[in-house]
């Protein structure tokens, strides 16, 4: 009974109990990069000129404007023998004086080393910083319907390099139009269940976009819908009466957009935005419900609302416990007093500009021992997968992040992290290349020999009296009364 009914069911109830294990631990993994690389930090509103660099097409150059509209498209013969790039560079400056660029974005794909260095030689008319960009699902994306339909008249090599600017102003709205599991920060996120990895992704995506929140007359369908409260249907009915009656002009418009209810926009409100709106409240996430205790806060202060905003000595003589009621507690008026202190804050982190080391642009320019700046592109239960600008990520093993025990890599590294790496090996048959997080300066341990080890170290002292060796059973023996011998192997 064991053998043919017992054994195969309780094998088959393990591996499905270790396969969910795994799964959601793949799914945790996955999840927690795809948050980092959704909160990675934003530009902001500039003029970009965006670069899809490439070596036999041409290198794709488009203009967009502060708000990333595309303004202009053209290809450049950067790499080209026959061709001379005096020209190509004259014109990339002329582009970046005509629409005021503010910053270059290149594509982290094939040509790209050799095209910032050929874009940072450029004499241009003021200093515009060049900035590498991650175009991992770019591809994805200037493919999809998304693209065709926010822009029908171009191919999809335009439609790349849009991507590519739009992601250097704002990380979050143009990743959002890529399928999560296109970006590639994950492990295994091809074997495990499908419905559960979707979930929990959406619910990583929903999460970032309210913690950041959302501007209403210049969200996209795809963030809009990720709107607590919201979902593509009601995101489509905003942007068809954003289109038709012009930009929002407050909050309380949002209830003429056909469909969206009381509880659609009890839940959605506070995650909107509405810049230079007649509210001041309107461009915070201070919720409308809670507008009457902030106007009864001025009231008490002798102060209009955008004062009490902008005076911070004003605010520090409410009393938050005058304030509290049946429905509004302690803990909602103390993220309301700091809302009012920095209204409509982003939790995103500072842009800074990072470069990659000169010099080193392919696989064969390294060696071991060199010290390399990179970014950190993925997160691994084994590693962190960091680029240092050679078309080719490197590894940094688990046991090579710190100098000290590491459980879990991210609670060392996180994707989008700037780190130091050393240059551990390189193996160009294989195309890996090894990498080290490890303080150089400091020597590594020496290994414990085996003979040390099996003999324990001398310091010790010589050991008591050894213990009778444990009697073996003899096979042969015939049990004791009452005694039931039952063979290993039949219990497995």
């Amino acid at each position: 009974g064991y053998k043919r009914l017992l054994a195969p069911s309780m094998e088959t109830e393990i591996l499905m109990e270790t396969k969910e294990r795994a799964d959601k631990e793949a799914i945790r993994v996955f999840a927690e990069n795809l948050r980092e690389l959704l909160l990675a930090s934003p530009l902001g509103r500039k003029n970009i000129l965006a670069i899809d660099p490439g070596f036999r097409t041409g290198c794709k150059v488009v203009c967009l404007d502060r708000q990333g509209q595309l303004k202009y498209n053209d290809v450049v013969y950067l790499h080209h023998a026959d061709k001379p790039g005096s020209a190509d560079a004259a014109k990339v400056a002329a582009l970046c004086q005509r629409f005021e660029i503010e910053a270059i974005a290149i594509g982290n794909g094939t040509a790209s080393r050799e095209t910032e260095a050929f874009v940072r030689g450029i004499q241009f008319p003021g200093s515009i910083p060049v900035i590498m960009v991650n175009e991992s699902g770019a591809s994805i994306y200037s493919a999809s319907d998304v693209a065709r339909e926010e822009f029908p008249d171009y191919d999809v090599t335009v439609r790349g390099a849009v991507s590519i600017g739009r992601r250097l102003m704002d990380p979050l709205a143009e990743l959002v139009k890529i399928d999560p599991k296109s970006i590639g920060v994950g492990q295994y996120q091809h074997d495990v269940d499908q419905s559960m990895l979707k979930q929990g992704l959406d619910d990583v995506v929903i999460s970032c976009v309210n913690s950041v929140g959302v501007e209403v007359n210049t969200a996209s369908k795809q963030l809009l819908q990720y709107v607590s409260g919201l979902g593509p249907q009601l995101a489509q009915n905003i942007i068809t009466y954003r289109n038709e009656h012009g930009p929002f002009q407050s909050r309380a418009d949002l209830k003429d957009v056909p469909r969206l209810g009381a509880k659609a926009f009890e839940q959605a409100a506070g995650f909107l935005r509405i810049r230079d709106a007649v509210h001041p409240l309107d461009a915070s996430a201070v919720h409308p419900e809670s507008y009457h205790v902030v106007d009864a806060m001025a009231g008490h202060a002798g102060c209009a609302v955008a004062d009490l905003m902008r005076d911070g000595s004003l605010r520090s003589k409410i009393r938050l416990q005058d304030y509290v009621t049946d429905t509004i507690g302690l803990p909602t008026l103390t993220d309301i007093l700091q809302e009012l202190a920095k209204p409509g804050r982003d939790p995103r982190k500072q842009f800074e500009v990072f470069s990659f080391a000169e010099g080193v642009k392919q696989m064969e320019d390294l060696q071991a021992g060199m010290r390399l700046p990179g970014i950190v592109t993925n997160v691994t239960a084994f590693g962190a997968f960091v680029d240092i600008g050679v078309h080719q990520d490197g590894l940094v093993h688990i046991s090579q992040l710190a100098d000290r025990f590491v459980k879990d890599p991210a609670e060392v590294v996180k994707v989008h992290q700037k780190v130091m790496v050393t240059v551990t090996a390189v193996d160009l048959a294989k195309k890996r290349i090894s990498l080290s997080m490890k303080d150089p300066s400091k020597p590594s341990p020496a290994p414990r020999s085996s003979a040390a080890a099996k003999s324990g170290p001398a310091s010790k002292s010589s050991p008591g009296p050894k213990r009778p060796a444990a009697s073996k059973p003899n096979p042969d023996s015939k049990p004791n009364s009452g005694e039931v011998r039952i063979k290993w192997t039949e219990l497995w």
